[in-house]
């Protein structure tokens, strides 16, 4: 019998034929800070159960990695449902609902089998827990199967799981992988980790209507902090659910049975409309305090934060007010003064980018009925200029702000509080793909930027797949931590979307070589839109959040 070399943290290591990543995992472990979930094996991932085909290099993932944590987390949910059904009893449940993240837990909401929503009592909320950790302390192993997609419909609907019957009739490939753990079979999108032994650092607690499961982040995975509840951005998750509700359509198979029975343009019309009707009631709120003369606009990359403003002055127009729109950027400090980040380059994300006082000097000069000529920021020269735009506010005039850290008190410190008028806006994906996997919020504003930066930058996708973690970072030290600051929230994902950026965003992600380290993000996410039917472009609206992307907006953006 032969032996297998393995190239491993700098070191290359020889294993019998036969041998399993998990054997390399469990060898190597002691030289990883955290427990090693899944490898990368020549750009493609491997799960630790599966043979060593030959010589190889990996890269071991750990929950500390983005995809390891996507991995933990699945494996938690499929802890949870065992737990809920073999606790409360399957007969009791209609269905287990996977909603949607908030902070560093998963809302979950339960359908009663005799109808209507059921929340756990604190004594069965004490059995789920206690059950999840016995499962964890059995160290069961999560066992894979690759069916027909035939059986795996059938096994779908013995489970109950009508969901994932229902969206198996999308799916193209003709067989498909299922876990099974103490008897229960799911599927799920993404891979699993070996064992529940892997699942120890979780909470779960009861929320709302439903429960949460808390799970620990990423940058200290054998830690769960306490959950913090966010009230302002849960109630516009409800209010998003609520929409998808009115229109019948609340996960992809769904979706997809309205654009392939030919309904799809009315469907964009009322969606378009509803988001259009939040927008005014945002004006009206406005109008009703009339001290607020500053709209502070903030929100994560890719969330259409220049077309919701363009709307928002329309509202705004339309019941007497005077917007004049202004962005934070054209306040940076000149390029030489810019700050760096630890790697040396220009940090443009942080609040000392921004000439804080020169801000604050123009906005309380308008405040006390001055006029201001407002500066305008050269990228190329990485100067700020003077172009004759001056302003003065009237009674009926009032300024419309965009810009990272609108919701920062640090960035308008010497205005007034009541002189704000703070949103927040995000892509809050409503769909979610089943019953049990979610559609995140983060894959749709990336799949958002990938298609925008390659149209108005010539951006590559593998480069805009590169830069999203440093991307990410800046949104969680400067915007997340002041969302709930925010006066209002607006979601400008739209139920459609994701149908009509696969067209755009495929072929920029099959251009990324399978040797490249984002190729394994690029796969994920074609993997993704597959389960999707594809919309054509023509059908949306030009003043649509959505044209700020793929192009031909009515707006300049």
């Amino acid at each position: 019998m032969g032996n297998i070399r393995v190239r491993i943290n700098g070191v290359t290591k020889e294993y019998e034929e036969g041998a399993t990543y998990r054997d390399v995992a469990k060898d190597v472990q002691g030289e990883f800070e955290h427990e090693i979930l899944l490898m990368i094996e020549g750009g493609t991932l491997k799960e630790l159960y599966k043979k060593i085909d030959g010589d190889c290099e990996l890269i071991p993932l750990t929950a500390g990695d983005e995809t390891g944590r996507r991995t933990y987390t699945r494996g938690v949910i499929f802890l949870m449902l065992c737990a809920v059904y073999e606790t409360i009893g399957k007969e009791l449940v209609e269905k287990i609902r996977v909603e949607y993240s908030i902070g560093n837990g998963i809302y979950c909401e339960i359908d009663s089998a005799e109808g209507g929503l059921r929340q756990f009592t604190e004594k069965e909320l004490e059995e789920v827990k206690k059950r999840m950790k016995e499962l964890v302390s059995l160290d069961l192993p999560i066992v894979k199967r690759v069916v027909s997609r035939s059986e795996a419909i059938k096994i779908f609907h013995q489970e109950r799981l009508y969901d994932k019957e229902h969206l198996f009739k999308y799916r193209r490939e003709s067989q498909s992988s299922v876990y099974t753990l103490n008897g229960f079979t799911d599927y799920f999108f993404g891979y699993m980790p070996y064992s529940t032994g892997s699942l120890k650092y979780f909470d779960i607690i009861n929320y709302e209507k439903g429960f949460v499961i808390v799970l620990p982040e990423k940058k200290n995975p054998e830690k769960v902090e306490e959950f913090k509840p966010m009230q302002k951005f849960f109630s516009t998750l409800v209010r998003t659910n609520d929409w998808c509700a009115a229109m019948d359509i609340e996960n992809v198979a769904e979706l997809n049975d309205v654009i392939s029975e030919g309904g799809i343009n009315e469907m964009i019309l009322l969606q378009e409309a509803l988001q259009e009707k939040r927008i005014a009631e945002m004006a009206e709120m406005i109008k009703h305090r009339p001290d607020a003369k500053f709209i502070m606009i903030a929100g994560p990359s890719s969330s259409g934060k220049t077309t919701f403003s363009r709307r928002l002055s329309i509202q705004l127009r339309t019941i007497g007010l005077m917007p004049h729109p202004i962005s934070v950027d054209n306040y940076f400090v000149d390029r030489k003064h810019t700050p760096r980040d630890e790697d040396g380059n220009y940090d443009f994300e942080v609040l000392e980018a921004i000439d804080i006082e020169k801000f604050n000097q123009d906005m309380n000069d308008l405040l006390a009925g001055k006029t201001v000529q407002i500066p305008s920021f050269n990228f190329e020269t990485g100067e700020r200029e003077y172009k004759g735009d001056f302003i003065t506010m009237g009674k009926d005039d009032i300024l419309v702000i965009e810009g990272i850290h609108c919701l920062n008190d640090k960035l308008s410190y010497t205005l007034p509080r009541e002189s704000k008028f703070k949103i927040y806006i995000s892509a809050l994906t409503q769909l979610n793909m089943d019953e049990h996997n979610r559609i995140s919020s983060t894959d749709g504003r990336l799949i958002r930027r990938i298609v925008r930066d390659a149209r108005t930058r010539g951006t590559s996708g593998k480069d805009t797949i590169a830069r999203w973690p440093s991307v990410k970072r800046g949104e969680e030290r400067n915007i997340f931590p002041f969302q709930e600051d925010a006066d209002v929230m607006f979601n400008s994902a739209l139920i459609y979307e994701l149908s009509v950026l696969k067209q755009y965003v495929e072929p920029i992600l099959f251009g990324i070589p399978e040797t490249e380290p984002e190729y394994v993000e690029a796969k994920r996410i074609l993997k993704l839109l597959g389960y999707f039917v594809g919309i054509d472009s023509t059908r949306v609206p030009m003043n649509s959040l959505l044209r700020e992307f793929i192009g031909g907006s009515a707006f300049k953006v």
